[in-house]
């Protein structure tokens, strides 16, 4: 059964998992902005190759920290932003306990994106 909570406890079970991250990376991370938005778009779905009944739990976009210096001074890029959906997160955990593990795996995996770190990578650390 679907544990369902405001927009507002969203937010702040997602700032947790933020401040819990260890200082040496929270410092990298003060120029990516984190969105709460309540589901992703039919067109964003799409561009990911994904049907509009797949579960998407977070998406990080733009250059990670890695690329960054290769793709310098070939015009603008892409602004960093790591984007949390609180409807795709309910409907997968049936308590406050399981949101906040998802929450924190989601944001952790959205993290690992920014540092470079590919899906298998994730996976292997468990944060898939």
């Amino acid at each position: 059964m679907p544990h369902y909570v405001s927009k507002a406890r969203f937010g702040e079970l997602v700032e947790r998992a933020i401040s819990e991250l260890p200082p040496q990376f929270r410092q990298f991370l003060e120029e990516v902005p984190v969105q709460v938005e309540t589901r992703p778009s039919r067109k964003l779905m799409r561009s990911l190759g994904m049907d509009e009944d797949d579960w998407l739990f977070g998406l990080y976009q733009g250059a990670d920290l890695l690329s960054r210096s290769e793709i310098e001074g070939r015009g603008t890029p892409t602004p960093n932003r790591i984007l949390i959906f609180q409807e795709d997160h309910e409907e997968n955990c049936d308590s406050e306990e399981q949101l906040v593990r998802e929450i924190r795996t989601t944001v952790l995996h959205e993290v690992g994106h920014h540092f470079g770190m590919d899906e298998d990578d994730l996976e292997r650390l468990g944060y898939a």
